[in-house]
């Protein structure tokens, strides 16, 4: 792919598989298309390696954070699952909105919680909020003691952030989608991966061995899940594509089984 911008002529020139096409530059096609490469240059330069909350480094893209704290916020939820600790950044997140609302709690997995960042979380004043399970996230032990953490009746939201191949999330999708509750999601996260795959810093498996894939491949097996990015909950612009690095990530639980 090359992309020609020219600020005299206010023209973007994609050219594509042997295709060539001109927009208007400040047009909604032609910010799509720089956003698609910014993301593309962002992720190799670990752009997302380079914010904290509240103290704690999170590896997330801003607009990604923002969306799901829409999303939060609409549901309510009585506990976030993330699979993925690291630092354990969106754990405080998630917590910090649950104190704001005044409901929920998080839990988060991960196969391996360093002891500083285990001591980081537990001592952070939103700790309190937060239960950490160590374990490989599919293993039917540490399955079990998740489900035994969540009580009958409460709803559910699931973040799949832990290792992102996709076998991986498949097995991830199998073992908590059936947590999820009516209306709320289980999110296959890093599915940019897809777009990746060309970049210094990728793989070229990944163009197929990703969480996008993963989550296609589940809800064309499980009718109760639907791939639905969520509708904005405010939008007076003309844009309704997101600057993400979630693609097709976000599965809806349409009806129970």
């Amino acid at each position: 792919m090359k992309l020609t911008l020219d600020t005299e002529a206010n023209t973007l020139t994609l050219e594509d598989a042997g295709k060539i096409k001109t927009m208007e530059l400040y047009s909604r096609e032609a910010f799509e298309a720089i956003s698609r490469q910014w993301v593309r240059v962002g992720w190799n330069q670990k752009y997302q390696y380079t914010f904290s909350w509240m103290g704690r480094p999170v590896i997330q893209l801003p607009e990604d954070m923002i969306r799901m704290q829409e999303v939060i916020y609409q549901l309510k939820p009585d506990v976030i699952i993330e699979t993925g600790v690291a630092h354990g950044g969106s754990l405080i997140f998630y917590s910090s909105l649950c104190k704001a609302m005044e409901k929920g709690r998080v839990i988060g997995i991960d196969i391996e919680i360093r002891p500083h960042n285990r001591a980081a979380i537990e001592a952070h004043a939103l700790g309190d909020r937060i239960a950490l399970v160590e374990g490989s996230s599919t293993s039917p032990g540490i399955v079990a003691k998740v489900k035994s953490l969540v009580k009958p009746g409460e709803s559910v939201l699931v973040i799949l952030d832990s290792s992102h191949t996709y076998a991986h999330v498949s097995d991830e999708l199998e073992a908590y989608a059936g947590l999820v509750t009516h209306g709320s999601y289980i999110v296959a996260t890093d599915g940019i991966m897809y777009d990746l795959a060309d970049v210094p810093r990728g793989t070229p498996e990944w163009a197929t061995d990703n969480p996008m894939f993963a989550a296609r491949d589940f809800a064309a097996k499980h009718p109760e899940f639907v791939i639905e990015q969520p509708a904005r909950q405010f939008n007076e612009s003309g844009l309704n594509r997101n600057i993400t690095h979630w693609p097709g990530a976000w599965l809806k639980r349409v009806n129970q089984v």
